[in-house]
This record gives C-alpha cells, sequence and structure tokens, in this order.
C-alpha cells in the first residue's frame, strides 16, 4: 500500500505533471492535474509535494534552458560535393503546379507536368544552366518514364538519377551540355 492520500499535492517523477490525489488504489494513483485532467500512475511515479517551497520538473528545466551556453555558429564553408550541387530544382508535383488539380484527368496532369518540365529545361538550355533536377516523384513511373523520352530528344542533354540521399527515388537530373 502506498502512502497517498486523498488530496495529497503531487508531481511526476519523470514528467511535468502535477496534481491533487482522487483516489488510491493499491499502487494505482489516479490524479486530476492542475490543468484539470484526470490520469492514472503508479505510486512509484510519483512524488508528494510537501511543504510551501518546491520547485517543479518545469521550473528546473526553465532555470537549465536559461544557465545554458550558446553554442557556437560553425562557419559555413563549401565542400566539394555542394560546389557541384544542382543549380536549378524544379518540382513537378501537381500541387505545386496548379492552384487545385479538382476536374483535370490524369492525362491533363501528366500534359500539364511534361509541358513545364519542357519549358523548364529550355529555360535551362537558354540560361547556359548546367544541372537540372526535375523532382517527379516516385509514384506508378508514368511521369519518369515520360521525362526520359523527353530528355532522350535533345542531342546536348545526358539525364541519370538525382543524388538518393537528396532525392530518393523521386527524382532525374539533368545535365547539359553547353558547347555543342
Amino acid at each position: 500500500m502506498s502512502d497517498f492520500q486523498i488530496g495529497d499535492a503531487v508531481e511526476t517523477l519523470d514528467d511535468t505533471i502535477t496534481g491533487r490525489i482522487i483516489t488510491v488504489q493499491e499502487n494505482t494513483v489516479y490524479i486530476e492535474t492542475d490543468d484539470g485532467f484526470q490520469m492514472t500512475f503508479d505510486a512509484s511515479e510519483l512524488v508528494k509535494i510537501v511543504g510551501e517551497i518546491s520547485v517543479s520538473n518545469y521550473e528546473v528545466a526553465q532555470i537549465k534552458s536559461e544557465k545554458e551556453i550558446p553554442k557556437k555558429k560553425k562557419s559555413h564553408s563549401i565542400r566539394p560535393k555542394e560546389r557541384t550541387a544542382p543549380k536549378m530544382e524544379v518540382d513537378l508535383h501537381i500541387h505545386q503546379l496548379t492552384e487545385s488539380d479538382k476536374g483535370m484527368s490524369n492525362y491533363d496532369m501528366l500534359n500539364l507536368q511534361l509541358e513545364t518540365a519542357k519549358r523548364q529545361l529550355e529555360f535551362a538550355i537558354r540560361k547556359r544552366i548546367q544541372k537540372v533536377v526535375f523532382i517527379h516523384g516516385v509514384g506508378e513511373g508514368v511521369l519518369k518514364e515520360e521525362l526520359k523520352y523527353l530528355f532522350g530528344r535533345y542531342e546536348n542533354v545526358k539525364y541519370y538519377d538525382a543524388d538518393y540521399q537528396k532525392y530518393g527515388l523521386g527524382a532525374t537530373e539533368v545535365y547539359i551540355f553547353q558547347n555543342t
């Protein structure tokens, strides 16, 4: 049997919950929190608040965060991988291209995505941007295959799966040869 009585003020050991005991049944204690919620705890998870001077776990956490030493900001140096990072990303997810896809068939959505991809690729060629990543998502692979067909029609373009760590399987990177 625990030492808790109905009406005792208690606090949890591992959290910032405080309240008053409303029922005790062997080692199970039912409390009403200061916020008005009823919760159940094992007696070993609670501490009785005795006396007027008490410091809650919440207050300890607040003091710790105030006294925490600010961390040094790292200076940002460009790593070799970042130097060769793509200069341009094109997200072809339908919700990025239109306000609402309501009323659009799959055919309409695919055409919008392909037109956007073609327009962005031609923009990159005009602006002499060497690398473009087209984010198409995984899905059933229809858009990815259509993009490969589109890129294959350009003589100065090479395409391959984009960086897996950054994009997973849902992106294709295009390299545009500038001196052709």
